[in-house]
């Protein structure tokens, strides 16, 4: 009997420093390492920023030739990664395109082969929408188990009756409370720090893609503007539609009003500057930043495309995108002035947010599926 850590590899597509990515390390970082080990495939072969963390606490990273260049070369590659080192528990988080991972990890042997979903589709992302509908017939057909980080996602790709009858494993995107709380000197200091001084501040974080709706952001923000001058907007992330949001704001002459924050680390505290986090996405499979927005107990105004599951506090206002701009700044505008802010680090316990709790949970699944092998 080896005293040796489960080694479970993990699929994880490209590194966009966003979403699961900032999901899966908060478990990482949190997981008996005694126990189980996680190793990573990546797509392409340039250095992330998580690398040197992954290895520091023992994680293996291998790189492979991204799905979108050539999807038979990339599953050739997990094959070879999964056979020589004869991984038994893959788990991949690439939504519906983890049909092709899985079906290369299946050929090498792995016997646990699980399914993670953390996504759904929209009318507006035509390609990619067509794409996930073509790939979701195929979604059970190589994994042995599913899961996904909500009742929403799972239902989107592996249907309402699997979730139902208990065939899907949840697993919560949760995150370290104790980072996770408001302090008043955490947002003094964070906003100072940002160069802001009494001005009304409008805050979004998230990848610059067209399914966080950048250009609605800009558009409420422009409302605001009109009825409340002294009023900034913080654009925290990366992403293929930067340049065209940042052009959007100079042809509005909105440019002296937004800070472009890029990718931080310190999302934690960017949420305490804020005085209101506005997320009109098109869709999410959950939408990590409203439970961190409710962590630090941060009034989110968000749209019918975030799932009711994760609208656990009172600190989440609903909107529909078929309300006007002017409607939306409106609502914002509500909480222009201060407003209580408690402890809501019992709402997040009792959803599954703590990552403390959810890591040990995490553990358990895979060392039960390691048992059944």
């Amino acid at each position: 009997m080896t005293n040796e850590p489960i080694r479970v590899l993990r699929i994880m597509g490209p590194v966009v420093s966003g979403g699961v990515d900032i999901i899966t390390m908060n478990y990482y970082r949190s997981i008996e390492k005694e126990k189980v080990q996680l190793d990573f495939i990546f797509d392409g072969f340039h250095d992330t920023p998580i690398d040197q963390e992954i290895k520091e606490m023992g994680g293996k990273i291998y790189k492979v030739t991204p799905y979108t260049s050539s999807i038979w070369k990339s599953m050739k590659q997990v094959y070879q990664i999964v056979k020589e080192n004869n991984y038994q528990i893959v788990h991949s988080h690439m939504n519906a395109l983890s049909v092709f991972p899985l079906c290369a990890a299946k050929l090498a042997g792995a016997k646990v082969r699980i399914a993670s979903n953390h996504s759904t589709a929209t009318k507006g992302e035509t390609k990619k929408t067509i794409l996930k509908y073509l790939l979701r017939p195929f979604a059970k057909l190589f994994p042995t188990h599913y899961a996904a980080c909500s009742q929403h996602a799972g239902y989107w790709l592996f249907g309402k009756k699997t979730c139902d009858s208990g065939e899907v494993s949840f697993i919560k995107n949760a995150i370290d409370l104790n980072k996770y709380k408001f302090d008043k000197d955490v947002r003094n200091n964070t906003r100072r720090d940002l160069n802001i001084t009494d001005q009304f501040v409008v805050g979004h974080v998230g990848r610059f893609a067209y399914q966080k709706n950048h250009k609605f952001v800009v558009e409420v923000f422009e409302e605001i503007c009109k009825q409340h001058s002294n009023s900034v907007l913080l654009l925290a992330g990366n992403g293929p539609l930067k340049t065209e949001i940042k052009n959007l704001i100079e042809d509005k002459g909105l440019s002296d009003k937004v800070k472009f924050l890029g990718v931080r680390k310190d999302i934690h505290k960017i949420m305490q500057a804020f005085d209101v986090f506005l997320f009109p996405s098109f869709y999410e499979g959950l939408g990590n930043v409203i439970t961190e927005a409710q962590a630090v107990s941060t009034v989110s105004v968000v749209s019918e495309g975030i799932p009711d599951e994760v609208r656990f506090t009172e600190y989440v206002v609903g909107m529909n995108l078929n309300q006007s701009a002017k409607e939306w700044a409106q609502v914002v505008l509500n909480y222009k002035e201060e407003y209580t802010r408690r402890d809501t680090k019992v709402d997040m316990r009792k959803n599954g947010y703590d990552i403390e709790l959810a890591s040990k949970k995490l553990v358990d699944y895979y060392m039960k599926l390691n048992q059944s092998i």
